[in-house]
């Protein structure tokens, strides 16, 4: 953590990078559940996004040693290794629909849409330095109602403030994102 109480992804990474387990277990549970709902959206079940999501901090686990954070935060970095391995297991999966009768064809896109990936990721990129410009308590609202599920009370007895504060500013928050959103579509 650093001094003003918030994560510090790159200080975390470089731990990581070195062997600790605590740091990896902070960003993984700072990730987890966005990393999640991404490979949700990109393989479409539930079995499939959790492996998908196993696999993508088993390839962090493995390259932190070399990666330099390029922002403040990891999940930028995490999305596009997620969509990496989201389609290599749609691509596996088609594979051995092709290859075994019995595989179910519903659930499987037929193609890996590389522009809309693209689209993507400079979505979260855009969302990812908005979130960056807010403000250290605007910051600690998002990361805890949007990113790590709190509800409105449970974050503000987590940063000692009002619940109509949380709510009020989460909504000025997910205006703002909306608006981010709006102009990169």
């Amino acid at each position: 953590m650093a001094e003003d109480g918030t994560r510090d992804d790159a200080a975390l990474v470089a731990l990581a990078a070195s062997g600790s387990e605590h740091a990896f277990r902070t960003l993984y549970r700072a990730y987890v559940r966005p990393v999640y709902w991404l490979a949700h959206g990109l393989v479409g079940s539930r079995a499939d996004a959790e492996e998908v999501t196993q696999e993508t901090f088993l390839v962090a686990w493995r390259k932190l040693p070399g990666l330099e954070l390029a922002g403040d935060s990891l999940l930028p970095w995490l999305a596009t290794v997620c969509r990496l391995q989201a389609a290599n297991r749609v691509r596996r999966l088609k594979r051995d629909r092709e290859h075994t009768a019995a595989v179910a064809d519903e659930f499987l896109p037929a193609t890996v849409d590389v522009e809309q990936q693209v689209i993507d990721s400079e979505l979260a990129e855009a969302i990812v330095r908005e979130v960056a410009g807010l403000g250290p308590l605007d910051r600690d609202i998002f990361r805890l109602c949007a990113v790590q599920g709190y509800a409105y009370q449970a974050a503000a007895d987590e940063l000692g403030i009002a619940h109509g504060v949380v709510r009020n500013r989460l909504s000025r928050i997910r205006t703002r994102l909306r608006t981010v959103v709006k102009e990169s579509t």
